[in-house]
């Protein structure tokens, strides 16, 4: 039997989904028969660019598949504060992983071993992807010794200024990480209130359940039975059920991690590249009219603020990769002006309407690969 909720209103909050499996005869770990109670939680999303060994200093690890997950919960009078470390553990070996983790987190950490390339790329990426809030630890290999100055200016050059530096002790990490989550309520609540963007990079038939999708909710909120459009294929559906950590939820919202089982929904509508939105409403009768959250980009002006540290200048006839809501789209430019570029998208890459989020702009073959932040606009045919 299910608890009743409290009628204490939650806080407003950022959450992951990170399921912890349980016995049965499901399909997929991700998904559950059972119908737990739902939870009121706070949750913060970290990239982390560090050991293993640090990371599990300050939480606990979850998933340890190319993207390795950490989770710290501690329990307090409105509902469990959880810390979630992303670490792309191929870094930096693949870039995609770690360009999606700067994509869904507002918060990093850094650990400096050395003072090498890998460490001007991950400052870079992290400047250009807007996290100004994060922690950095001086950890030299054994032997090693790293000039702490140095590094202090490195971030200062990249735009990281605003980061601290601090002790190698993960519980006093930990602190310091719920000291941040405290300080961004606000952009939290302003996230949730925003339009639903709910990029999916995992999608599976379920016995009993049918088509789940999976992902992170990156702005606004999505409720159990709303309507749905499932972008670039413009497939309609509705949200079945849904479920955050474990629990069955009415609602998931910005910085979830969510699965969504789909009702009225066809597979062949779903990608790795789906984005899942409201459908627009034009309902002249009540006077309602909202836009689709995002613009169809086929063809883009891109005006390029070139990051610190990078040197190669692109020209016509480049191929360059954009970075924005855990989408990775290959793009060829067609004309350079100064920092404003033309480029022709591969396939369709979407942007939010309303304050757009930084979009990231790599070139694989360069040294370090992130350009910079760009400011892109849609071409209309």
């Amino acid at each position: 039997m299910r608890k009743k909720r409290s009628g204490r209103k939650p806080r407003p909050s950022e959450t992951t989904c990170l399921l912890r499996r349980q016995s049965g005869t499901l399909e997929h770990p991700l998904i559950l028969q059972a119908l737990p109670t739902r939870r009121c939680m706070v949750v913060l999303n970290i990239a982390v660019i560090a050991s293993d060994e640090l990371a599990r200093s300050i939480a606990k690890a979850a998933d340890q598949r190319d993207v390795h997950t950490y989770v710290h919960k501690e329990n307090g009078p409105d509902g469990a504060r959880i810390l979630s470390l992303i670490r792309p553990a191929k870094f930096p070996e693949r870039l995609p992983p770690f360009l999606n983790a700067l994509s869904t987190s507002q918060a990093g950490i850094i650990e400096i071993t050395a003072v090498d390339a890998t460490l001007g790329e991950a400052l870079v990426a992290f400047a250009s992807a807007g996290i100004q809030r994060g922690l950095a630890v001086i950890n030299p290999a054994e032997g090693g010794w790293v000039d702490e100055d140095q590094v202090k200016m490195l971030f200062k050059q990249a735009g990281l200024g605003s980061w601290t530096f601090e002790a190698n002790d993960g519980v006093h990490l930990r602190e310091r990480m719920y000291a941040l989550m405290d300080e961004i309520q606000s952009v939290l609540e302003a996230n949730a209130n925003a339009p639903l963007v709910l990029p999916v990079d995992q999608y599976f038939n379920v016995k009993g359940i049918g088509l789940v999708a999976i992902g992170y909710v990156q702005s606004g909120r999505v409720n159990v039975h709303d309507e749905v459009m499932l972008l670039p294929a413009n497939g309609t559906g509705s949200a079945k059920s849904l479920q955050v950590m474990d629990d069955d939820v009415e609602v998931a919202t910005a910085g979830d991690r969510v699965g969504l089982a789909l009702r009225n929904a066809k597979e062949e509508h779903l990608t790795g590249n789906t984005i899942i939105v409201h459908p627009p409403v034009d309902d002249k009768r009540a006077n309602i009219s909202t836009p689709l959250a995002l613009d169809e980009h086929n063809r883009s002006t891109v005006q390029l603020t070139t990051s610190p540290f990078q040197k190669r200048v692109l020209a016509a006839g480049d191929v360059i990769h954009a970075s924005v809501d855990l989408q990775f789209v290959v793009g060829r430019i067609q004309s350079v002006d100064g920092s404003e570029m033309t480029v022709e998208w591969e396939h369709p890459l979407f942007i939010r309407k309303d304050n757009p989020p930084a979009v990231l702009i790599a070139q694989l073959d360069s040294k370090p690969r992130i350009m910079g932040s760009a400011v892109v606009t849609a071409i209309n045919a």
